[in-house]
């Protein structure tokens, strides 16, 4: 796996219990993630190719599993931008507040599970990419 060369962003490899009939692979709060979740959410019946995010947040921390298929986030601190594959159901990313993060490439049928650190607030979104740069600095 290539370093993530974003501030704190990282990935993370989350433990799997499995045999040739399949496998199970468990979160368990504040161990195999940073902070404590406090909402779940996912996204699905997204069109092959298409995007979504495009947003930073001020507070929330958020955690994001390919359970199914595929997808790469583009992460952007303001300065440096890098892209990561995710497209496995044991490895998340880890996205802290103050990154602006991008979805983007989705295969057919992938599901995007997120994990975030405090409930909706549209408050805590920054989604003018030109004000998160405002913000930043």
């Amino acid at each position: 796996m290539i370093p993530i060369q974003i501030r704190d962003c990282h990935t993370i490899v989350l433990p799997k219990i499995g045999n040739r009939n399949g496998h199970i692979t468990a979160i368990n709060n504040n161990i195999e993630i940073p902070f404590a979740v406090r909402r779940v959410f996912y996204l699905y019946d997204i069109q092959g190719g298409d995007s979504r995010g495009a947003h930073a947040h001020k507070e929330c921390h958020q955690f994001l599993v390919a359970a199914s298929g595929s997808f790469e986030v583009l992460l952007d601190d303001g300065i440096s931008k890098h892209k990561v594959l995710l497209n496995l159901p044991d490895v998340g990313l880890h996205i802290p507040p103050g990154i602006w993060a991008s979805e983007m490439n989705f295969s057919s049928g992938a599901i995007c599970l997120v994990l975030a650190s405090h409930d909706f607030n549209e408050e805590d979104y920054i989604r003018d990419y030109n004000n998160y740069l405002e913000w930043k600095s």
